[in-house]
């Protein structure tokens, strides 16, 4: 039996969960997700919990039972509290900064680099070195906060570039000296 699959997910206050079929739409104070899952597994509501089971113990379903009740899981959690991404932006005149809608950032480029926000997600700068996406949609906020820290991954010898907080870059020596040749 899947560990993580048979794990009852508890609704929080304030949130309404609907489950019409293999469709669960979920909302709550930060917005409302809707998802569908494989038709095999079974989702139901039992008082303030949600519980998924599976039909067979064949390997397709095994796997498909922890992933619904996490997917789901990440719904609900979602919808309650909401997930951030925080990047920071590292290197001499890179800066980054919100002008309506978008994301405009001074990446040591010739042209400045302009994302705009995407619906479900939100777009803070508190200064010029930090950028926090924020949204209640799991995937789209990671998929939101990797496609802007590809503009300008870090690289190894400085440093410089757009990393998430927290991330280790691994750095690496510079060129040796010139007169070390044997």
């Amino acid at each position: 039996m899947s560990r993580i699959g048979k794990k009852p997910i508890a609704i929080p206050a304030g949130v309404e969960v609907k489950v019409n079929g293999n469709e669960v739409t979920v909302k709550g104070p930060k917005g409302t997700l809707t998802q569908s899952f494989n038709a095999d597994m079974a989702i139901a509501v039992e008082g303030a919990e949600i519980v998924v089971t599976r039909p067979t113990d064949n390997k397709e379903h095994r796997a498909l039972h922890g992933l619904t009740r996490t997917l789901i899981a990440n719904m609900v959690e979602g919808v309650s509290v909401g997930y951030k991404k925080e990047l920071e932006v590292n290197g001499v005149g890179f800066r980054a900064q919100k002008q309506g809608n978008n994301l405009v950032m001074n990446l040591g480029f010739s042209h400045q680099v302009i994302m705009p926000e995407i619906d479900g997600i939100t777009i803070e700068v508190p200064n010029n070195n930090s950028i926090i996406i924020s949204g209640a949609d799991k995937q789209k906020v990671g998929q939101f906060a990797a496609e802007v820290r590809e503009k300008r991954p870090p690289e190894p010898y400085k440093g410089k570039g757009i990393k998430y907080v927290g991330e280790y870059i691994r750095r690496k020596e510079g060129k040796a000296a010139k007169g070390s040749k044997k």
